[in-house]
């Protein structure tokens, strides 16, 4: 099988470039497993994420602010920031594919 699928110039050398091709063993039905699995993952360190935070609060303020300068409230918002964005972030990686896997099919 001849791998260079795009032969492309780069500085006067051919260099051929690997083009993903869809390969049929990839099923929709797999694909939403595969997500379904990341949502219970993804929410999963959340949950975690949010009960070690709540949990072991002092330990963690201690723990980071050896190396960092933070007043426990800038703590706080940093953690509250970044599960925000870590909950964004499953929603559009991960629930809204699978939502729309289960629509089309």
């Amino acid at each position: 099988m001849d791998w260079c699928l795009l032969p492309v110039l780069i500085y006067g050398t051919q260099v051929c470039l690997p083009v993903v091709v869809y390969t049929p063993g990839m099923s929709t039905e797999l694909l939403r497993e595969v997500l379904g699995w990341c949502i219970l993952i993804n929410m999963g360190a959340l949950l975690w994420w949010l009960v070690f935070f709540t949990l072991a609060h002092d330990w963690t303020y201690r723990f980071h602010s050896r190396w960092f300068a933070l007043t426990p409230e800038r703590f706080d918002a940093i953690h509250y920031q970044g599960m925000a964005l870590y909950k964004i972030g499953i929603f559009l990686f991960n629930i809204v594919p699978w939502l729309a896997l289960h629509i089309v099919t």
